[in-house]
């Protein structure tokens, strides 16, 4: 590792290719290249919600996905070859049941919101989505693990329920959709949320 980060620029990416693992160069805009941006992008919005006031376990958990996610891209830029366990994704179950169990159950589905932290960890579910599509779609064309597809559907869920968590420890409540709410009232001049 130390040899490779040695030098942070090669140039050898400059004709718009990238090096696998494998030794392989392939395009940056090739779908497995995709994945790993969604994965890095990903890691990056978890690491946004680590970065706030966050109980303790909920901060051991979230370095643990981040660990998960680089053996993920480290899955991805070594074509067939195998970096994540089935215990991964049963530890994102059991820590899933335990936050789910304390929270009371959902009759409506919630808006993405409330504090800034469930805010930023819903934001994380919105691109774990993405990069579970991107991985649906590579795996159309190319072999990738069905444990990178589970740990990745299990990790969206996951941060779903983490938002809740976190909003009720941090004292918000949750905003549920009204899908009977009907149409805004009129607006009227001075009341706009323009108005000062």
């Amino acid at each position: 590792m130390g040899y490779r980060l040695s030098k942070i620029y090669t140039r050898t990416g400059d004709d718009g290719t990238t090096g696998l693992s494998d030794g392989a160069r392939v395009r940056k805009d090739s779908l497995r290249v995709e994945c790993l941006g969604e994965i890095d992008e990903l890691n990056s919005q978890i690491g946004l919600v680590a970065a706030e006031n966050v109980p303790a376990a909920v901060a051991r958990c979230l370095t643990e996905i981040q660990h998960d996610l680089f053996d993920l891209g480290k899955e991805l830029s070594s074509p067939g070859t195998t970096a994540l366990s089935g215990a991964r994704v049963a530890y994102l179950e059991t820590v899933l049941d335990a936050l789910n169990a304390s929270l009371p159950p959902l009759k409506e589905f919630v808006l993405p919101g409330g504090s800034r932290t469930a805010s930023l960890a819903h934001v994380a579910r919105a691109v774990c989505r993405r990069a579970e599509r991107r991985l649906v779609g590579l795996g159309d064309i190319e072999p990738i693990s069905g444990t990178a597809r589970r740990y990745i559907n299990r990790l969206s869920d996951l941060l779903f329920v983490m938002a809740r968590f976190l909003n009720r420890e941090g004292g918000s409540a949750e905003v549920l959709w009204d899908p009977r709410r009907g149409d805004p009232p009129p607006v009227q001049a001075g009341n706009t949320p323009v108005d000062k």
